[in-house]
């Protein structure tokens, strides 16, 4: 981060409103927004799903939608009128006068081009480059933001890029044309913290050499304090706070802002006490509901006649009724293949599970089947986890008519009483998934989790799609349900500052290898591996909090997000 500029901002937003015309009439999103951006300076807008910060965003780059209304305001980029430009002049200021990092490279990346193609004809459309020239620079840009092997990796296509490369290579496209101001929306949020770490640190390298001015939006209050010069906060289409990061996130003047503080795990890792207290913690002579032994998982190699790829090395751990335990590690350590072989929707190579003594890979039949009544999952994104098709009854009620559980009426009632197990009012019931938060979304998918009463439930990524006040409200929930039901979890992700909050035990993950264990504290405070102090230095916010700036900020009232 760099000092602002005294200039004239390169962006400058004034009295900005925007609706949405639905039904008849126009939604107001956007209410009053005034923002300015220096140049070398990184402006960070902050707030949940629904503040109105993309719409902002979208503005600035003249991208709303068609139902957009723009009511009043002004947006000036180096001192011109965005708003009044030709579309002509517009399209060529995208680009080339204003950079965009999107969030998900891989709907914003052509899957039928090589990458090298793509950033290419950034620049050939704006007549940067052309011919060798192009070549030489796209080789430049790739190697800039830190992909080896340059010249072989632009003749690759997406597919073939880890998703924090497909990441770095629209940072690529973003900053192609060097660019005065870069709009960077949620340009990592789907990314392991380590990677985004990588990335955003090679951003600001990037961008402060150049002066670039950044506006960067995100629901990521603690990623917001260390990466930028002033925080913007947001809620429901208004701006409720904005100052300088390290004052906002210190002596915040709004409840809300002071909500998304204490909900943020990076910035309260002391209240690790706060969700387990909830409930008593299992002894530790309990019986292991879950053994999971000397397990292997192997994948053939296509196009190779001999030779593997080992997922899943040599892992052994159990799991103790009533209690959660957590595998944490980036995409690809091999958390995720464990769990799906112990949801059987995996093969075991060797080794083997046990479920309460009995083998899970020498279950068949009726067997499996009744296990499957006892182990249930929850999944990353409630979007794509429910039918679209369904209502919320039939979705949670799903369950009970695969395994023939009730009548028709006993079914109703108990998806009745699942409703108000997650909290959710009943008259969601004939709902369909479309009509819900993302909130909701997964607490009816944790409501069809409960349907049969299982022993233990696998959460796999359950609570990283989700903005920080939600997921906290999530967090709860399974922790009351836990203390309620005496449900035994296996928690899989990738975000330790989370982990610590839920977990008895935490077995960490790399390259198919648990390379530690221990309680949430002694992995926290005592960490042994380099892996794992990577993956604890990597959480947004945790350099605030050890620094004792905001545990005192984290008292004020916390502001329903979501239901």
């Amino acid at each position: 981060m760099t000092s602002a500029s005294l200039d004239v901002p390169v962006l400058s937003i004034r009295d900005l409103s925007i609706g949405f015309r639905t039904g008849g009439r126009v939604v107001p999103a956007v209410q009053d927004v005034a923002i300015d951006v220096h140049a070398g300076e990184t402006v960070a807008v902050v707030g949940e799903s629904g503040s109105g910060k993309s719409t902002t965003a979208a503005a600035v780059n003249g991208l709303l939608p068609e139902n957009a209304v723009v009511s009043s305001g002004t947006i000036r980029f180096d001192g011109r009128d965005i708003r009044a430009l030709p579309e002509r002049e517009l399209v060529a200021l995208r680009g080339a006068g204003i950079g965009l990092v999107p969030q998900d490279p891989m709907s914003n990346l052509n899957p039928l081009m090589r990458v090298g193609d793509q950033i290419g004809e950034a620049l050939e459309v704006h007549g940067r480059t052309s011919g060798r020239a192009t070549t030489g620079r796209v080789h430049e840009l790739l190697e800039m933001v830190g992909i080896s092997e340059p010249v072989r990796r632009a003749r690759q296509y997406p597919h073939e890029f880890s998703g924090g490369m497909r990441q770095r290579v629209l940072i690529a496209m973003g900053l192609a044309c060097n660019p005065r101001l870069l709009i960077a929306d949620e340009p990592t949020s789907a990314l392991d913290v380590t990677v985004q770490r990588r990335i955003l640190d090679r951003l600001g390298a990037l961008t402060s050499g150049a002066g670039t001015a950044v506006f960067l939006i995100t629901h990521d209050l603690a990623l917001a304090a260390e990466r930028a010069d002033r925080v913007v906060v947001m809620r429901r289409g208004r701006i409720v706070e904005q100052g300088p990061s390290a004052e906002v996130l210190r002596t915040p003047a709004h409840e809300y802002t002071r909500a998304l503080i204490a909900a943020v795990p990076g910035l309260a890792l002391s209240r690790s006490t706060a969700r387990t207290a909830l409930r008593q913690p299992p002894s530790e002579d309990s019986r292991p509901l879950i053994s999971v032994r000397h397990v292997v998982k192997e994948y053939a190699l296509r196009g190779r006649r001999s030779g593997a790829f080992r997922a899943v090395d040599d892992v052994s751990f159990d799991i103790r009724a009533g209690s959660t335990v957590s595998l944490v590690g980036e995409s690809g350590s091999g958390k995720s293949t464990t769990a799906n072989m112990l949801l059987g929707l995996e093969t075991i190579t060797a080794g083997s599970i046990l479920f309460e003594g009995a083998d899970l890979s020498r279950m068949r039949g009726a067997e499996l089947f009744a296990l499957r009544r006892r182990v249930q999952p929850v999944f990353q994104n409630p979007y794509s986890s429910l039918d679209p098709r369904d209502t919320v009854a039939r979705t949670i009620a799903e369950p009970l008519a695969v395994h023939k559980v009730g009548d028709a009426a006993a079914r109703r009632a108990r998806v009745l009483e699942l409703l108000d197990q997650v909290a959710l009012s009943r008259s969601m019931a004939d709902r369909y998934p479309h009509e819900l938060s993302g909130g909701q979304r997964q607490r009816v998918a944790i409501a069809r989790a409960l349907a049969l009463h299982p022993d233990l439930v696998v959460l796999d990524e359950a609570v990283s799609a989700l903005d920080v006040l939600v997921q906290s409200q999530i967090l709860d929930l399974l922790a009351s349900l836990q203390r309620d039901m005496g449900l035994t979890y296996l928690f899989i992700s990738h975000d330790l500052a989370v982990v610590k909050l839920i977990s008895d035990e935490v077995h960490v993950m790399r390259a198919g290898v648990i390379v530690e264990s221990g309680t949430p504290d002694a992995i926290f405070d005592h960490a042994t591996h380099p892996y794992t102090q990577e993956l604890l230095a990597a959480i947004p916010g945790r350099r605030v909090a050890e620094a004792g700036g905001p545990e005192q900020l984290a008292r004020g009232p916390v502001v329903a997000g979501d239901d």
